[in-house]
This record gives C-alpha cells, sequence and structure tokens, in this order.
C-alpha cells in the first residue's frame, strides 16, 4: 500500500480523491501496488463521505507519517501552502502541486530544497488545468531552444472576451454572466486584471529559460479596458482579442515577458480558442510551432493532473525527471520599453496624415467613429510607441486605446 497526504478539499482536492477512488484499480496497476489518502487536511469537516474518518486540521500528523510518502497540495495561494510544503520536503516527502502562486513566487527555492532531500517537487498541474504542457517542455522539447511561448492562459477572460466578440456584449455584461455560470469568483481580480495568467507564464518561462522569473517583473495589463469598439476593429484588421501571455527570447538572448491583451491575426492558431479553454503555443528552434489545447482549468481536468505527477512522485527515482529551473537572474529580463512589437491605437483628435507624421508606416483602418483614428503601427519597440504617443498628445491628440499585435499580423 502507497500512501499519500492530500492538503485541501475544496474543488480540485476533492476532485483528487474522487479520482484516487472511481479509478483505483488503474492506479494500483500503474503504481505496482493500491495508492490511499492516509490524510486529508482541511479546516473544514466533510461528513458522510467515505474517508471522513481521514479528515484532520493538524498538519503535523502529515509530516510525522513515516507511511506518507507523497503530499498533494492543493490549497492555493502561497501561505500557509509554503511553509507546509517546504515542511514536507525537509521531512523526506515528495510534493505535487496545482498552485501557480506558490510555483511561480517559491519554485526555485522549492525546487533546490526537493534536489537536496532527494525528493520529487511536481506541479503540472499548475499550468493549463489538464493540458500537459511541463513535462513537454522539461522532456519532449529539450533539444529546442525555446524562441517564444504565447498562450490563452486563462479561461475566465477568454470566456468574457468571447462574448465581446460573438455577440457584442460589453465588459461588465459578459463579466456578470462568467460569474453566474461559475466562470469567475465574486472577486475577479486575479483573473481580469492578468495576475493569473502573470504566474502562469513565469512558470513556463522558468522552465522554457532555466532561470526563475517573478511575477512583479512582468509587465501586465488585463482586459477590463477592452471596449466593444476595439473588438470591432480587430474583427475589421482581419483577427480577434485575447489575453495572452507570451515571453520571446530576443536576440541577445534576454527573455521578453509580457501579459497583456492581444490583437491575434485570425490564421494564428490561438484565434480560434473560444469559451473557457486554453491554448498554450510553443516555437522551438528544431520543432518549429507546436500548440497544446484543452480544458485549462475545472475541478477534474486540474485534479488529473495533480494525480499524473503522483504516479512518477510514487514509482520513479527523484533524479529522474530533472528540472534545470535556477534562481533568478536578473539581467534576465528585457525591459518592458525594449520589446519589439507592433501595436494597434486608437486616438481622437488628430487627422491620419497628422498622426502619420509622429508614426510613419502605420496602416489605418476604416474608421468606425468620427472624431478619432485606429491603426497598426510600424514594428518598433514599446518606448518608441510611448515617445511617438507622447509626441502625438502634445500635439492634440488623445489615445483611447493601445494593444499589442501578436506577430504574424498582416
Amino acid at each position: 500500500m502507497k500512501k499519500i497526504a492530500l492538503l485541501g478539499h475544496g474543488v480540485v482536492g476533492s476532485g483528487v480523491m474522487e479520482i484516487l477512488t472511481k479509478n483505483q484499480k488503474l492506479l494500483a496497476r500503474q503504481a505496482g501496488e493500491p495508492v490511499e489518502a492516509a490524510w486529508v487536511l482541511d479546516r473544514r469537516a466533510f461528513p458522510g463521505l467515505p474517508y471522513s474518518q481521514r479528515f484532520t486540521q493538524d498538519f503535523s500528523l502529515i509530516r510525522e507519517d513515516p507511511e506518507v510518502a507523497v503530499v498533494l497540495e492543493a490549497l492555493g495561494g502561497v501561505e500557509p501552502a509554503f511553509t507546509w510544503v517546504r515542511e514536507a520536503l525537509l521531512a523526506g516527502k515528495s510534493v505535487v502541486t496545482s498552485n501557480k502562486e506558490l510555483v511561480a513566487e517559491k519554485g526555485a527555492e522549492l525546487l533546490a530544497l526537493a534536489q537536496e532531500k532527494g525528493v520529487h517537487f511536481l506541479f503540472e498541474a499548475s499550468v493549463g488545468g489538464g493540458i500537459p504542457i511541463l513535462q513537454p517542455l522539461r522532456e519532449s522539447l529539450t533539444a529546442n531552444h525555446i524562441t517564444e511561448i504565447a498562450g490563452i492562459l486563462n479561461g475566465t477572460t477568454n470566456y468574457i472576451l468571447t462574448k465581446m466578440f460573438q455577440e457584442g456584449a460589453a465588459f461588465g455584461d459578459a463579466l456578470r454572466e462568467a460569474q453566474e455560470l461559475g466562470y469567475a469568483e465574486a472577486d475577479p481580480t486575479a483573473d481580469v486584471e492578468g495576475h493569473d495568467a502573470c504566474r502562469k507564464i513565469c512558470i513556463l518561462a522558468s522552465i522554457a529559460f532555466g532561470s526563475h522569473f517573478y511575477p512583479k517583473e512582468v509587465p501586465t495589463q488585463g482586459i477590463t479596458r477592452i471596449s466593444p469598439e476595439d473588438v470591432a476593429y480587430a474583427a475589421q484588421w482581419g483577427g480577434t482579442v485575447k489575453l495572452i501571455g507570451r515571453v520571446r527570447r530576443a536576440p541577445d538572448g534576454r527573455a521578453a515577458l509580457e501579459v497583456s491583451p492581444m490583437l491575434v491575426p485570425g490564421d494564428c492558431l490561438l484565434s480560434g480558442v473560444s469559451g473557457v479553454f486554453n491554448a498554450i503555443q510553443v516555437t522551438g528552434d528544431m520543432v518549429g510551432t507546436t500548440l497544446f489545447y484543452g480544458p485549462g482549468a475545472g475541478k477534474l481536468p486540474t485534479a488529473s493532473a495533480m494525480v499524473g505527477d503522483l504516479l512518477p512522485a510514487l514509482t520513479q527515482p527523484a533524479g529522474s525527471r530533472p528540472l534545470p529551473w535556477g534562481p533568478a537572474r536578473p539581467e534576465l529580463p528585457q525591459p518592458w520599453e525594449e520589446h519589439a512589437a507592433q501595436a494597434f491605437l486608437r486616438v481622437a483628435g488628430m487627422e491620419p496624415d497628422a498622426l502619420e507624421t509622429f508614426f510613419p508606416g502605420a496602416r489605418f483602418l476604416e474608421p468606425l467613429a468620427a472624431g478619432e483614428a485606429a491603426f497598426i503601427t510600424a514594428p518598433a519597440t514599446q518606448g518608441e510607441v510611448d515617445a511617438a504617443l507622447e509626441a502625438a498628445g502634445a500635439a492634440g491628440g488623445k489615445l483611447l486605446s493601445r494593444i499589442t499585435v501578436l506577430e504574424g499580423s498582416r
């Protein structure tokens, strides 16, 4: 009998227990012997469950139990998750987590501790829910220099933008519908302001570059300022608007990270991803561009990814799944003002002829309202766009919208 412990019996944690119960014969065959949750830690009581007697509020019982080989953490947040995960690793127990905030903030430290103690620290479920993405990055694609990762990493915002684009809904109306359907929390800040996607792109970038990236280093903008007018111009241009988390390898080897709404061309694989689904586009110098697509959140998809990590944690030596992810290197993130891209701009108070003096080579779209101009800039750095906007503002232009254009535009 292989014994594990579970921290947190919320949506994901209860999904883990459901899989362990329903698929126990399958898991026993793959693990070589039955797998049982000896402890389930939660501050709440859950009477009437087949495993209700295994609940506890005392983490020390898990830490001190010599039969518990793996701890699965599904609490969310940094504390108390970090303290308990660290104590589990120090006690010689492997840890599997779905906690993207914990991994994004403390991943390098916890990976180093796991290596020191000869145990696993695995977190496939922290990005993309049930989509297998971290293992392919660290194993299947290791022959490649990863040149870019760009993804729809948050199902809530993708649902909202899909409603805005396909049905013409306003942001507030689409958000309320997402909350009514359970796709958005009562406080949706982490989703709509881009914080959730930021944590996930930090994890992906840390694997791709082998160095820890912190969310505070990533320029992040949410979708709260996206208007129906922006959506209409995107359609005219031949694409759509998506919240994208992206990391690119600059020519000098630095990493350009960003989370923001982006204009996505219609011929890009990401443009057709609708509703609450996620998709992650990975480009390598040898393999080219690949796409990982599927349910990015939810009880059983995320729990499935956690149990997928549980099996190697129970059966494989700790060094069998190497992850070359070291401490942060301050020189590695490229400053935002040096990021090269095109931008969609909507400006009031200036005619196209006047704007062209500040934005040479711009492609103007058919105006949808009097007194404004909408255009796609020529390739430039974000700092150059800032300077041109400042000059245009001094000449009477008023910025209404600014959205980065994903590469591959027309």
